[in-house]
């Protein structure tokens, strides 16, 4: 049976501008501030392509002339998705190093040795109950020096999660301060301070747009190196398996 489209569809026409090596419009999508992935075959002739906008990754489908493209979900006649199998192996694939080096110059706050042999990347907001959870189940590996978790810190889930942020990473310790903040998370942890550093509040904001641009959605989101050395991106949560993944191997005894 014959595909069909179904979804609050996007259509673009040719004359917008065009990216090189790109069909125009998905020029003009990338103009519109989306981040254009891998091709894949599609059915009908169409031209598949990966879509990162706004945190979220999408299909897009080329028409075969060229001049159109269509971004949504595609359904065949049973109403199989078939952009689904698409979307979740573009958002499983490994990292680029560019996204590793991007975290490593963020503003981050260092929970555990500069000694360790590992190194964690973690999106953290401080009102975040997950991330609270993350930082308790993660203290076996860090506190016998395995791991050293760098907490980048955002503000994104309440009204005080920006100023909490910034006055954790503008503490004279903060490894300290974040310790004492999880150590009171239930009682609300950390007080912001009266007088923020305008720095802090800028590096917080900053982390919040890093999040965004490397399509983080919540927290906790955790990058890691795997076995092969590549860079994977846990979203949410790590529980089981999936934690020890993440900090490399069985919880130490």
């Amino acid at each position: 049976m014959r595909p069909r489209f179904l979804c609050a569809a996007l259509f673009l026409l040719a004359g917008s501008a065009q990216a090189q090596d790109l069909p125009a419009p998905l020029g003009a999508l990338e103009d519109r501030g989306a981040t254009i992935g891998e091709s894949f075959d599609a059915p009908d002739g169409l031209t598949g392509y990966t879509v990162s906008f706004q945190g979220q990754t999408l299909a897009a489908y080329v028409t075969t002339d060229g001049d159109h493209v269509v971004v949504g979900t595609l359904l065949d006649g049973d109403g199989t998705n078939l952009s689904q199998p698409i979307i979740e192996a573009a958002e499983n694939a490994a990292r680029s190093e560019d996204d590793w080096e991007a975290l490593a110059g963020s503003g981050w706050i260092p929970d555990g040795p500069d000694t360790a042999p590992r190194v964690v990347y973690a999106f953290t907001d401080p009102n975040c109950p997950f991330c609270h959870r993350f930082y308790e189940t993660t203290r076996d590996w860090v506190d016998t020096d395995q791991v050293q978790i760098r907490h980048v810190m955002v503000g994104v889930l309440r009204e005080d999660s920006l100023p909490k942020a910034a006055t954790l990473l503008a503490a004279e310790d903060p490894s300290a301060a974040l310790a004492e903040h999880e150590a009171n998370f239930d009682n609300g942890g950390v007080r912001p301070a009266d007088r923020l550093p305008a720095g802090a509040q800028q590096t917080v904001q900053t982390n919040n747009r890093l999040m965004a641009e490397l399509g983080v959605r919540g927290t906790p989101s955790v990058f890691y190196r795997d076995a092969d050395g590549d860079i994977r991106l846990e979203r949410g949560l790590p529980r089981g398996e999936a934690l020890e993944t993440v900090m490399g191997g069985p919880r130490p005894e």
